[in-house]
């Protein structure tokens, strides 16, 4: 069956469309947040490995994990900086 035209749900505006991309956050607010989360981890990796070489803490297994996931973080920081770069390289390359 047919829908009538009155059940077809109204597009909105352009003015109101550009009030909810607006809500997103900026890129520059984003990259600094993915970086102080990686710092973040660096910082309790180096906690964890400076715990247990003096002997306060006898967790092998948790100084291990603190490492890897600081390792993971900065690889993939390093891979979004890497598509950005390459992003940004494909614009200047355009011809206008």
């Amino acid at each position: 069956m047919i829908n009538r035209i009155s059940d077809v749900s109204t597009v909105l505006p352009l003015d109101a469309a550009k009030t909810k991309v607006s809500d997103a956050p900026d890129f520059q607010n984003v990259l600094r947040d993915a970086l102080a989360r990686v710092e973040n981890s660096r910082s309790i990796a180096d906690q964890a490995v400076d715990q247990f070489i003096t002997g306060e803490s006898q967790d092998l297994h948790s100084t291990v994990l603190a490492t890897q996931k600081a390792s993971l973080d900065f690889e993939y920081l390093l891979q979004v900086r890497n598509k950005v770069v390459q992003g940004y390289q494909e614009i200047m390359r355009m011809q206008l």
